[in-house]
């Protein structure tokens, strides 16, 4: 078994009621946050305005947090695929803690830098013990659909 095997099936055995609630709260405080960032557009407007050379960056990082946060919050707050939803998450907070106060003010959407540190360490967190026992996976795992007896024809 490797390295990462090990971690999941560690996770999976570690994983307290408790914390699928934070893991459903985390989801949707994510959530909240894409949204706010869709309503704050002008700070990306003036991180385009101040460097016209990064206009396709800075329109790849405004859609990428976006679409991040909201599917992968409300991922994260089903349950659904949990650690890759952490994952795609964590570079976003990474850029928050480190971009938090330039000149853009692009990630004005964490005003406190406790609050991103939190973040950062919930989605770790989850990237490791996984989505628990309240969760989407956690249903499908335990039902798994029947196998139905198809009839093919071969031509």
């Amino acid at each position: 078994m490797d390295t990462l095997q090990k971690v999941v099936r560690w996770g999976d055995h570690h994983h307290p009621v408790w914390l699928s609630v934070v893991r459903m709260l985390l989801g949707l405080f994510l959530m909240a946050v894409g949204v706010l960032f869709i309503m704050n557009r002008d700070a990306l407007d003036t991180l385009i305005n101040t460097k016209p050379a990064l206009v396709t960056v800075a329109f790849f990082i405004g859609h990428y947090i976006v679409f991040v946060h909201i599917v992968g919050g409300l991922f994260i707050a089903m349950g659904l695929e949990t650690r890759f939803s952490a994952i795609v998450n964590i570079p976003v907070l990474l850029g928050a803690l480190l971009f938090m106060h330039s000149r853009t003010a692009l990630f004005q959407v964490y005003p406190v830098l406790g609050l991103s540190a939190l973040v950062l360490v919930l989605l770790i967190v989850f990237a490791i013990t996984g989505s628990g026992r309240l969760s989407v996976d956690e249903f499908m795992r335990r039902h798994p659909e029947r196998k139905r007896n198809h009839t093919y024809i071969d031509f």
